[in-house]
């Protein structure tokens, strides 16, 4: 069996994952120190954003341990290592690819590789993810996750892609190591809308999943 990191204690505890799309990897700060503040404390920036890499390092330093930042959209395996070497916490695909999820089992890093059917899941899991990224989940619901634990009772899983905050419940409660959100959490703060509002998406998630555990 290949080795596989865990997911973080910090992870465990705030099972909610902020998915953030910018035009610009400066935009992050304020929407990152907002999620933070309101229980919101895993952040996977996506590499669609313009600087990601070059922009990790500070982020990262200024948070602290009041939040663990991932790297998501990784396609290569020289991506991976670049982002575990600018300090990502822990690296997501978009599908499975065993390239990358080498990279972070060899670095001691989670990873979390995406995959909507079974056979690409336990592929992934097998591979060594730390979780598999049921994506898009909103294809499947969290029924589909529960269905999952039969054949595969230690497979964990994080649905992505769809998921509402009203959905945080149904997946926590199906098995679902954490829930992964983005535009549903995130909404408009890259546009220029309200960080209040995104203050209180962040802690009625945080709440709702406090209180399906």
């Amino acid at each position: 069996m290949t080795d596989r990191s865990a997911p973080s204690a910090l992870l465990r505890a705030h099972p909610v994952i902020a998915v953030l799309r910018a035009a610009a990897a400066t935009d992050y700060d304020p929407v990152v120190d907002t999620l933070a503040e309101n229980g919101v404390r895993s952040i996977e920036l996506t590499l669609t954003t313009p600087g990601t890499f070059e922009h990790l390092p500070a982020l990262a330093a200024r948070l602290g341990s009041a939040a663990e930042i991932g790297v998501g959209t990784v396609l290569t395996a020289e991506q991976a290592q670049r982002a575990i070497d600018a300090g990502a916490a822990y690296l997501v695909t978009p599908v499975t690819l065993p390239d990358v999820i080498a990279v972070a089992v060899r670095n001691g890093v989670p990873v979390f590789p995406g995959g909507l059917t079974p056979g690409e899941l336990f592929t992934g899991w097998q591979a060594g993810a730390t979780a598999v990224k049921v994506f898009p989940a909103e294809t499947v619901g969290p029924k589909y996750g529960a269905h999952l634990r039969g054949p595969f009772p230690e497979l964990e899983f994080v649905p992505s892609g769809g998921v509402a905050l009203d959905d945080i419940p149904a997946w926590l409660q199906a098995g679902a190591l954490a829930v992964s959100l983005g535009g549903p959490l995130v909404g408009d703060a890259f546009k220029g809308g309200s960080l209040t509002a995104l203050g209180e998406r962040a802690r009625r998630a945080s709440e709702l999943a406090t209180l399906a555990r």
